[in-house]
């Protein structure tokens, strides 16, 4: 797993030029991934307008602040993405204000379709979900944790739709997006807090 881990930083992007990649396609009608369809499409060009809303309203808590603020060790945040994807629209904006807030923290998102080597590794009930965000020690690259594709409220609302209605439909993508609205991103930073924190003292056992 290390050479996946290794190939995929070598051809990973900054969050700036992730975005820019994303925008460039768009101006092609085309999306990242290997995979281009008008549905896809339609997606990306929605996730644009929440990624640009997320850049400019989104604000870290006081608490996931404090935390972030206790870690000694380096860490490399390894995340797989796509443009498509609606939870990473929600959640990868979010990752990336709360690595620029640490110095602690390298920050690289990698495409998941041109990993899947490594998407292997990281599956979540045997799907390829992401956004999927791998924890490293960074001068190991030993792999400490990892988290995604969602929150767990966000996580919870999916399953009780999809145990409820047997499909994950419009109307839940919907409600889903409204749970992202309507949390402000909280969650997600509290929960990738408190990982980092259990990430800490793993760390700090195996120096």
């Amino acid at each position: 797993m290390k050479t996946a881990i290794k190939r995929a930083i070598q051809n990973s992007y900054t969050y700036t030029e992730y975005r820019k990649i994303v925008t460039q396609l768009l101006s092609e009608g085309k999306v990242t991934g290997h995979e281009q369809t008008s549905d896809l499409l339609h997606y990306a060009e929605l996730n644009q307008v929440r990624m640009n809303r997320l850049d400019k309203t989104m604000h870290l808590t006081d608490s996931a602040l404090g935390k972030l603020q206790k870690l000694q060790q380096s860490y490399i945040w390894l995340v797989l993405s796509e443009g498509w994807c609606g939870d990473a629209a929600q959640l990868v904006p979010i990752m990336d204000k709360m690595a620029q807030a640490s110095s602690q923290i390298e920050f690289h998102i990698a495409l998941r379709d041109d990993h899947d080597d490594l998407m292997q590794h990281f599956l979540t009930n045997g799907s390829k979900s992401i956004p999927k965000l791998i924890v490293l020690k960074a001068e190991t690259l030993e792999v400490l944790a990892s988290w995604g594709p969602r929150p767990a409220g966000a996580a919870q609302l999916i399953i009780d739709y999809k145990a409820q209605h047997g499909v994950v439909d419009q109307t839940a993508k919907t409600e889903l997006q409204l749970w992202y609205l309507h949390d402000k991103g909280a969650s997600t930073q509290e929960e990738l807090a408190d990982l980092m924190l259990h990430c800490e003292q793993l760390s700090l056992q195996t120096c």
